[in-house]
Order: structure tokens, then sequence, then C-alpha cells
């Protein structure tokens, strides 16, 4: 004679089925990942993500001959390569209205990386290099813009290399080496 499993062990084998395939699909629920941290209050994550820090960007003046230092708040990054990130993709966003910006149209920000040293390492898509309208001096306000934001804006970064899709480059446009990282310079900024 055979017997028949009993209507409790039928129920739990199902809801283990149904959670077998839910993760599956769906990937593990957080309430069940190991170690996995409870989840912030809402008024705790809003707070976290509306916090702001000032800091220094770098615009184009109206005449092209000099780049303006321009406050601005920015994101809050938990650490400084956060920080340095939100930084460096403001700078790449749009300028005040007077003014102008010396990043090539199409640019993204593919990452910011610090080392112990005090070295930021800022890698740009292509479009930096390729959309560049040339010209020593907009080299040298694209390639400043981000290094005087980061140095400026971070005591704790001292030099900045520039890097396009994740290599090092010899130059952007022909005129700046970039094989090397460079610290803040501040001879093309127009004084208040």
């Amino acid at each position: 004679m055979i017997a028949r499993p009993s209507t409790r062990v039928l129920i739990a084998g199902a809801a283990g089925l149904l959670l077998l395939v839910w993760a599956l699909f769906w990937g593990v629920p957080a309430w069940l990942r190991p170690g996995a941290a409870p989840a912030r209050p809402a008024g705790e994550q809003v707070a976290a993500e509306a916090r702001r820090i000032n800091a220094t960007l770098f615009f184009v003046s109206t005449d092209a001959q000099s780049l303006v230092a321009v406050p601005r708040e920015v994101p809050y990054g938990a650490t400084a390569s956060e920080q340095a990130h939100h930084i460096v993709a403001a700078q790449l966003g749009a300028p005040p209205e007077t003014l102008h910006t010396a990043i090539p149209k199409g640019t993204t920000l593919r990452g910011v990386f610090l080392s112990d040293a005090g070295e930021a390492f800022v890698d740009l898509s292509p479009e930096v290099s390729a959309n560049h309208s040339g010209g020593s001096l907009s080299e040298l306000f694209t390639i400043y813009s981000i290094v005087n934001a980061l140095t400026v804006s971070l005591p704790s970064v001292h030099t900045v290399q520039i890097l396009i899709d994740g290599r090092e480059v010899e130059t952007l446009a022909g005129h700046v080496d970039l094989r090397h990282p460079l610290p803040k310079n501040t001879t093309w900024v127009k004084q208040p």
C-alpha cells in the first residue's frame, strides 16, 4: 500500500517551490540575503539623496579668453570617489546662462578613480577627443575645467589624469601632454 503525502507536506512543498521560482526569476528578496542591511526609513533615504555640497566648477567666459570659477551645489557623495564623480558629472553638465562649456558635445563620464596618493583618474568617452574643436586654448580649457574642478573642490585630490575610453592618451587635441597626472593650474581663470 502506498502512503499519500499529507496536506501539510504538500502546502510546504508548494510554498518552497514558489519561493525557489521567485528567487530564480526575480532574484533573492533582500530580506533573505545573508548579511542584508535593514532598509532605511523613507525619510532617511530622501534626506541622504537631498544632501548637497558646494563645489567650484569652471566654464568658459563670454569672450572665450578665460575660465570663470562658478560655485555650484552638487549631490553629496559618501566617499571621496563618489564625490569626485558628482563633481565631474556636474562639470560636464550645462553651463550658467552667460558662460560656455569647455567640454565637447556628447562627452560622457565613464568613471572616476582615486588613488591613496591624491591622484584622480577621470575616464571620459571618446567624444571628448573626437568632437573637440581643436586649438591649444580650447584644449587647455577642456582639460583644466576638469582638473581645477576636482583639485579646487576636493582638498584630497592633488593631480588629475584624463583617460579616454579607459586608456591613457598622449593628448586630447594635439597640444597638451596627458601622459601624466596634472596639478591645479589657474593661469587661465579670470579673477573677479
